[in-house]
């Protein structure tokens, strides 16, 4: 009787170390088949480098940026960019100041793998940008050659001044590269680089488009450069 007593006994045993085996194992596939959802939402914020160039640069007048993005799917976003800039560009013979807003339309590919919950970007990015600007010319010299060994100049350099022209445009495209980091929850620190391609410049009257806002510097090539350090928000309405 006493042996039947220790068979069952040690049957329980067996029995309740089994079931609790069982259940740290399903506890286990439970919580490794947890599934992290992404926010998905409009994310707005501003380029703070602009008003610290302002601040630094006495070039470059004024500027401000608004930026955006809304995510479509787990990498793709579409993205905007609406802003304005006031800057003077002096050069050897010229000093002009340029005017006006600007719109950059595109989209976004986030190419870094986030691990579980973070929702940082390494991405990719096209824009088409377009602005309307005014241009002043604000004086130039002509550059004329000396005369004949190296007399009096047959066209003597003086200084000339002239008005504003007006409703100039530029529509361009850019390739960026850049990241956004999320700091806080749904706050996010970003910077992006831009190389820009000129497709056409409203030309004033006997002069040149040099600067366009949004674009900056036009160079011979008809390309540009930007680089931008931004402050944003995520507003999530879903998340996927």
């Amino acid at each position: 009787m006493f042996k039947y007593f220790i068979n069952i006994f040690l049957l329980f045993i067996v029995v309740d170390a089994f079931s609790q085996e069982q259940e740290l194992d399903e506890a286990t596939t439970s919580k490794d088949s947890i599934v992290y959802k992404s926010p998905y939402g409009i994310r707005l914020g501003v380029d703070i480098s602009k008003p610290i160039k302002a601040s630094v640069d006495g070039a470059y007048n004024s500027g401000f940026e608004i930026v955006g993005d809304y995510r479509v799917t787990k990498r793709l976003f579409i993205a905007a960019e609406l802003g304005f800039e006031d800057e003077t560009n002096a050069e050897e013979y010229t000093n002009s100041t340029a005017k006006g807003s600007y719109i950059r339309l595109g989209i976004n590919y986030n190419a870094y793998e986030n691990w579980l919950d973070m929702n940082n970007e390494v991405f990719m990015g096209f824009r088409y940008g377009f602005s309307i600007f005014d241009q002043t010319l604000n004086h130039y010299t002509p550059n004329v050659v000396n005369g004949e060994d190296n007399g009096v100049p047959y066209f003597p350099a003086t200084l000339v001044t002239t008005d504003t022209t007006t409703n100039l445009n530029a529509h361009w495209t850019e390739f960026m590269f850049g990241f956004k980091v999320e700091t806080f929850t749904n706050f996010y620190l970003g910077a992006s680089f831009s190389y820009k391609v000129l497709i056409s410049a409203k030309e004033p009257e006997n002069f040149k488009t040099l600067y366009a806002p949004g674009f900056n510097r036009i160079f011979e090539t008809g390309t540009g450069f930007g680089f931008n350090y931004t402050l944003s928000y995520l507003i999530p309405f879903s998340k996927k």
